[in-house]
């Protein structure tokens, strides 16, 4: 994969984390737990991340940068598409608040 076609991932990448924390912003878990809007609305960029993630994988670009855990984006993808379980909002929320501005610096650190 070229260059270009990694950045145009990574740029789409950030935008749907960037989209999801501003959604959150200010929220506490009880607001996302009871407003089903935010939840459909963040789970659908939770699930655009696991699938861009699923392409850099794909095209075997992941051991480039080991430091960013693609497959466990791509497995949440799964877990939320396949519905294994039930989605579980709060691992939603804390992926979100915990690892979406990691991401976030890592990816913008490309």
């Amino acid at each position: 994969m070229s260059r270009s076609r990694f950045d145009d991932i990574r740029d789409k990448i950030i935008r749907h984390i960037e989209h999801t924390l501003s959604y959150c912003e200010g929220m506490t878990q009880d607001d996302f737990d009871t407003n089903l809007m935010f939840q459909e609305a963040c789970i659908f960029n939770v699930l655009q991340v696991g699938e861009l993630a699923a392409k850099v994988i794909d095209l075997e670009l992941d051991t480039e940068y080991p430091e960013i855990e693609w497959r466990q984006m791509r497995g949440m993808r799964n877990r939320i598409v396949h519905d294994y379980d039930g989605v579980h909002m709060d691992i939603v929320w804390n992926t979100i608040q915990d690892d979406f501005p990691k991401l976030l610096e890592q990816l913008s650190s490309i």
